[in-house]
């Protein structure tokens, strides 16, 4: 079915009158008729009768059987028609809409609660999505559009993906204040190669830049066991299970209870990862999505 002619005899049939629907449409009136005919013509139902005393252009319109049943479902198509293009406005201007961020545990937990909060205070009436998963996790689901923009910790090498710097996450190697490292004021590698290491599963970014950070620093522990959260390693260490490399934020807690203890390593600079905004390559940002990613950089800018 031919919409443009559709919504052509759906203003004479609203209107009851071929030049008033030529007025509203500003097309002529010839081209009225000529459209409501080719609508019959192409469905085979006859959906005007004319009106009598051969004026057929300002009244007489009346519909047939066929007409009206064809008017009605006009009626609903093109109230569709406007509710949808409502609905792209209202999307356009942020007032609906869902946004599903992807982000690697550390950052879900302990970084991104802020940002979702200003974001719904500015935009409180679209729904927010919250997909957690590691680094690994989180690209993959990008990638499969899943989700529609992540924060991750970790680096993405995948041609697919557009990965922009978002800020750097501090991290602390933590031990057991009783262990015997903890009781050195500065450890060196040979004592760190000596411990049992706790650290991530493949694929976190926590694991990844733990693994740069030893060899960059040539340490090899003997024995490593592998623990699938920050937070559990953070409690594995206070047991005395070993040391890690863990965000600073999530040994925080740790510290301040003396539960766990900071080693003074490396002893000239703070250890700093950075974490990432990712988008994909051949997806352009929604609107929803651009306004959080602006709301990061401008929240980071003013941190």
């Amino acid at each position: 079915m031919n919409l443009h002619l559709l919504r052509v005899f759906f203003e004479v049939a609203d209107k009851r009158s071929f030049s008033r629907a030529a007025e509203a449409l500003y097309i002529s009136q010839p081209a009225v008729s000529k459209a409501v005919r080719e609508l019959e013509q192409q469905l085979n139902l006859p959906l005007v009768e004319r009106g009598a005393g051969g004026n057929k252009g300002a009244r007489g319109i009346r519909l047939t059987e066929s007409g009206q049943a064809m008017f009605e479902h006009a009626r609903g198509i093109f109230a569709l028609e406007r509710a949808a293009i409502e609905d792209v406005r209202a999307r356009i201007d942020l007032k609906r809409g869902q946004l599903i961020v992807g982000t690697s545990t550390t950052i879900a937990g302990y970084w991104l609660p802020a940002y979702v909060a200003r974001f719904l205070q500015q935009f409180p009436s679209i729904q927010l999505k919250v997909h957690v998963g590691n680094t690994m996790e989180i690209s993959e689901a990008l990638i499969d559009c899943n989700i529609d923009v992540a924060l991750v910790e970790g680096m993405v090498d995948d041609k697919r993906i557009i990965s922009t710097h978002w800020r750097d996450d501090e991290l602390r190697i933590i031990a057991h204040p009783d262990s015997r490292i903890a009781r050195k004021r500065k450890p060196d590698v040979a004592n760190l190669n000596e411990e049992v290491w706790l650290i991530r599963e493949p694929g976190s970014g926590t694991r990844e830049v733990s693994e740069r950070v030893m060899r960059a620093h040539d340490i090899q522990p003997g024995r490593i066991i592998e623990l699938g959260s920050n937070e559990g390693i953070a409690r594995a260490v206070a047991a005395g299970l070993g040391v890690a490399m863990v965000p600073t934020l999530v040994a925080r807690e740790l510290l301040m209870l003396g539960e766990v203890k900071a080693l003074h390593y490396p002893p000239n600079a703070p250890l700093l990862r950075p974490l990432f905004f990712l988008k994909l390559g051949e997806r352009p940002l929604s609107p929803l999505a651009r306004a959080f990613y602006e709301m990061l950089q401008l929240q980071n800018q003013g941190k």
